[in-house]
C-alpha cells in the first residue's frame, strides 16, 4: 500500500501525503489506509507519507493505537505545541508540497476543515488538493478492472434489450395493453435481471416516462406512474458483479413507445449523441496527437456542440463522471461547470459520456462509458445508441 501511495505522490510531483481524521469525517483516509470506520476516533491523527522514506504516525496520548495498523515511525502528542513541534519538524525533513483531502471545487475529496488546513500551514506546510493523487491510487483500471467493466457493460446491454422487449409486448399485444405497465414494473424488471446475473447497484435504476424524464434524477420507487403511449421512456442502469474488486458499468438509452418518433425529439436526440460523439472524438484525437487533455476540457467540447444547436437553456449536469469500484468513482469526471475537474485523463481512467437535455415536458441523455488503454479511448459495450427506440425496433 505505502509503495502505491509514494508512487502516487511522484506522479502528482508532490514531497508527501498528509492524511488527517477526526470523527471519521474523511472516508477517503479511512478507506484508503484501509482503517477500521467504526473504531474510536476522538481525537485527530495525522499520517505523513513521504514520497520517499518512512511514513510518520502522530497520535494523540488518549488514542494512541489509533494508527497501530500500520507502518511507521509512532509519536505522541497531547497538546498543540507539541503537534505543531511535530508537524514542523517532518516539514523541514521532507519538503513543503503536501496533498491533503481538500479542493476548492471537488467537493466529494474536500473534508479537510479550515482551521486543520491552518494549523500545517503554520508548520510550513503548502497544501495541494489530493485529487490527483486519489485518481492515481484507486481511480485507475488495470487490465483486470477493465475487463470487469468490459463484462459488466455486456449484461447491462442485454438487459436494455430484454426490458425494450417487454415493453414492446405490452403496446403490441392486445391482451396486455389492457393493464397498465408502470415505470416501478420494468425497474422491477432490471433488479430481477441484476439478480439473475449476480450483479449489485449503489442505487434504484431510472425508469422514467414522459415529463418524469425531464428530472435527470427522477426516482420511480417513489411515485408509481404508468408508462404510456408515444411517449419518451428514459432507461439509466448501473450495475456491477457482486465480487470483490469488480467495476461498475453505467448507461442510459432513450425510447418512444410509439411507432412514429416526432421531429421534435429526433431533433434533440440528434444534438445529444452528437454531443456525445464528439466527446469521444475528441479525447481520442488528443490522446492521438500525443497531448493531454482533461475532464474539463472534454466537457467544454461536448457543451459546445448542444450550445450550438440552441439547447444551452436545457443543459442541467455535467458531461461525465469517473467509474471504478463505485459508479461514480474516484478519476476525473467530464466537469467544467458543476465540480470543475481539471484533472487529466490517464492511462486506465474509465469515465461516462452522458450529455443530456431536459424541458419541462421531457428530457433525454444517451450514456456511455470509456476508457483510456494503450493511450487510446475505447468504448464499452457493444456500441452507442444511434437511433431511438420504438416498438417497431
Amino acid at each position: 500500500m505505502i509503495t502505491d501511495i509514494q508512487k502516487a505522490i511522484a506522479g502528482e510531483k508532490l514531497d508527501g501525503w498528509l492524511f488527517f481524521n477526526f470523527l471519521h469525517r474523511d472516508p477517503v483516509s479511512d478507506r484508503i489506509l484501509n482503517l477500521d470506520q467504526y473504531r474510536i476516533n476522538s481525537r485527530p491523527w495525522y499520517y505523513l507519507v513521504p514520497a520517499e522514506g518512512k511514513p510518520v504516525r502522530i497520535c494523540h496520548a488518549v488514542e494512541p493505537g489509533s494508527l497501530e495498523a500500520l507502518p511507521g515511525t509512532l509519536h505522541i502528542y497531547n497538546n498543540r505545541e507539541s503537534l505543531s513541534d511535530l508537524l514542523s519538524g517532518y516539514t523541514e525533513k521532507f519538503g513543503v508540497k503536501w496533498g491533503a483531502q481538500y479542493s476548492r471545487e471537488l467537493t466529494t475529496v474536500s473534508t479537510l476543515d479550515y482551521g486543520t488546513a491552518l494549523l500545517l500551514e503554520d508548520a510550513g506546510m503548502k497544501l495541494y488538493s489530493s485529487a490527483g493523487l486519489i485518481q492515481r491510487l484507486s481511480g485507475l483500471l488495470d487490465a483486470d478492472g477493465i475487463k470487469s467493466h468490459e463484462d459488466a457493460s455486456a449484461e447491462l446491454y442485454d438487459i436494455v434489450s430484454i426490458v425494450w422487449s417487454r415493453i414492446i409486448e405490452h403496446f403490441t399485444s392486445v391482451k396486455e395493453s389492457s393493464k397498465p405497465l408502470l415505470e416501478r414494473d420494468i425497474q422491477q424488471l432490471i433488479l430481477d435481471e441484476f439478480e439473475v446475473r449476480n450483479m449489485i447497484t449503489e442505487h434504484l435504476p431510472i425508469v422514467a416516462c414522459g415529463v418524469n424524464s425531464g428530472n435527470p434524477h427522477y426516482a420511480p420507487e417513489e411515485h408509481n406512474n404508468p408508462i404510456t403511449a408515444d411517449s419518451v421512456l428514459q432507461l439509466d442502469i448501473w450495475a456491477k458483479f457482486d465480487r470483490p474488486g469488480s467495476i461498475f458499468a453505467d448507461i442510459s438509452w432513450l425510447g418512444w413507445t410509439g411507432s412514429a418518433v416526432p421531429d421534435k425529439i429526433e431533433t434533440m436526440f440528434s444534438a445529444v449523441t452528437a454531443a456525445r460523439d464528439r466527446c469521444a472524438a475528441f479525447i481520442d484525437e488528443k490522446l492521438a496527437s500525443g497531448d493531454e487533455v482533461s475532464g474539463f476540457d472534454a466537457d467544454r467540447e461536448t457543451r459546445k456542440v448542444l450550445i450550438e444547436n440552441g439547447y444551452e437553456e436545457l443543459i442541467k449536469h455535467r458531461t461525465g463522471h469517473g467509474i471504478d469500484v463505485n459508479v461514480h468513482g474516484s478519476g476525473a469526471g467530464l466537469d467544467s461547470v458543476e465540480f470543475p475537474d481539471r484533472r487529466l485523463l490517464l492511462e486506465g481512467s474509465c469515465f461516462s459520456i452522458e450529455p443530456g437535455l431536459y424541458s419541462p415536458a421531457f428530457g433525454m441523455r444517451t450514456e456511455i462509458d470509456a476508457y483510456i488503454r494503450d493511450g487510446r479511448l475505447i468504448i464499452s459495450g457493444p456500441g452507442p445508441q444511434t437511433e431511438i427506440l420504438t416498438i417497431q425496433n
